[in-house]
């Protein structure tokens, strides 16, 4: 099987990394790809965006399999025009994948469908004063939400009015995250665990990965702006046995055949942010793809043939056996630069990565990074995800992963030295 991955972070790093272990798989490209990435996959120079080049390139070289990486390419529908051409690929449907890219068509579905979820009321950029009278009385703290795609920076929790007014003017008046905030969504508060929870499906049958749980927050102790992932674990012992059998039975059945009911099909990776609230689990987002940085730590712990299990849900036919139980943890660090979320310089050398790579039960997954001359250079926000994965339990795993990322160093990196630490104290 030849496969091709679209996409040139950290989650399509780890998504190579993972099918080159599958047993059928005879070649991999990336498209672009990243330098980390040259260890297993051959990169190809066609952007995310070049859905036709993209296309071209998969019948040329008989490709079995593309795998979309990226959200922009799914909203953009790259999968429809795919699947027009009888080419296999994996991935939703632009109108499966308005999950991730309309906050507000999500909201509409889970209450359509009564999958729990936070309350929430829409806002058009166009009559702002609603929206600022409504958040001048909610109950606080709230969380303002553009609607559209954001690169996983439109949310912001506000814990006081000026902060949800400044939050109004940010999204769409300001318009920091560009046409996402054309609506805002203004939705309550919810208090609990956080977890990540992937499902793989054809669009009737589907197959879970370990829970993950994602670190948003710039700074240890889960301070500062919210990030797109500065570090997740798995599997997450909040996601308990019978914590995830009503997960299922409450939202990822009823979301999978809610779709199907709508004539929306969901084949793909279905990634759902829980809420673990006193109430039960309510769904905090969707997305319409692999999570990141989540993909690094929850591949490394699945034992079975991915490549042979998104091959059959883009066919509509899930392999039947798929499910195992993870065996053992995996952590990600995330490095990032300096001033990240916010501004931040590139094209600074990376040292260190080849002493970090040969440490046993260690991945260096590439995210934002460069090639100039011989030396890899920084070229994002999110610089690299340092994954360590074992069975000798999570602690273990944890020291792993940070003996690995004391191996790095670029000028003004930063990380935090938290992650799944708070794991440790449950």
């Amino acid at each position: 099987m030849n496969i091709l991955v679209v996409g040139s972070g950290g989650r399509e790093h780890a998504l190579a990394w993972k099918l080159k272990q599958s047993g059928d798989v005879a070649e991999i490209f990336c498209a672009p790809g990243n330098p980390g990435m040259r260890s297993c996959a051959t990169l190809v120079p066609l952007k995310a965006a070049d859905w036709e080049g993209l296309l071209n390139f998969a019948r040329d070289q008989r490709i079995d399999l593309t795998v979309i990486g990226p959200e922009q390419p799914l909203a953009d529908g790259v999968v429809d025009r795919f699947e027009a051409q009888g080419m296999p690929v994996f991935g939703p449907t632009r109108q499966a994948a308005e999950l991730e890219w309309s906050k507000a068509f999500a909201k509409g579905f889970m209450q359509r469908h009564g999958i729990p979820t936070a309350a929430h009321w829409l806002f058009d950029a166009s009559n702002l004063d609603a929206a600022r009278k409504h958040v001048a009385s909610c109950p606080l703290p709230v969380v303002l939400k553009a609607d559209g795609l954001a690169a996983g920076k439109g949310v912001i929790v506000c814990a006081t009015r000026d902060e949800a007014l400044a939050a109004v003017h940010e999204i769409a008046e300001a318009k920091s995250f560009g046409a996402a905030g054309q609506r805002i969504v203004v939705e309550e508060w919810l208090d609990g665990e956080e977890a990540s929870i992937f499902a793989i499906t054809d669009g009737e049958r589907y197959a879970l990965l370990a829970p993950a749980q994602d670190h948003k927050r710039a700074f240890d102790g889960d301070r500062g702006k919210n990030t797109g992932g500065m570090g997740a674990y798995a599997p997450t012992p909040v996601v308990t046995g019978p914590t995830m059998q009503l997960i299922e039975r409450s939202i990822i059945r009823p979301t999978i055949e809610g779709m199907a009911a709508e004539g929306r099909p969901y084949k793909g990776c279905l990634y759902v942010g829980i809420m673990l609230t006193k109430e039960g689990p309510k769904v905090v987002e969707y997305n319409s793809r692999f999570g990141d940085p989540e993909t690094q730590a929850v591949l490394p712990l699945f034992e079975g043939d991915l490549a042979g299990l998104m091959a059959g849900a883009s066919r509509g036919r899930l392999p039947a056996g798929t499910e195992r139980p993870p065996k053992g943890t995996a952590v990600c660090v995330v490095l990032a630069s300096g001033g990240y979320p916010d501004d931040y310089p590139s094209g600074l050398e990376i040292r260190g990565l080849g002493e970090a790579e040969t440490l046993d039960n260690v991945a260096v997954f590439h995210a934002g990074t460069r090639l100039s001359g011989k030396s890899v250079v920084t070229a994002g926000g999110r610089v690299l995800g340092v994954t360590a994965f074992g069975t000798e339990g999570l602690k273990r795993t944890i020291e792993s992963a940070y003996e690995a990322v004391k191996k790095i160093s670029f000028p003004g990196m930063q990380y935090r030295s938290d992650i799944g630490r708070k794991a440790l104290l449950s």
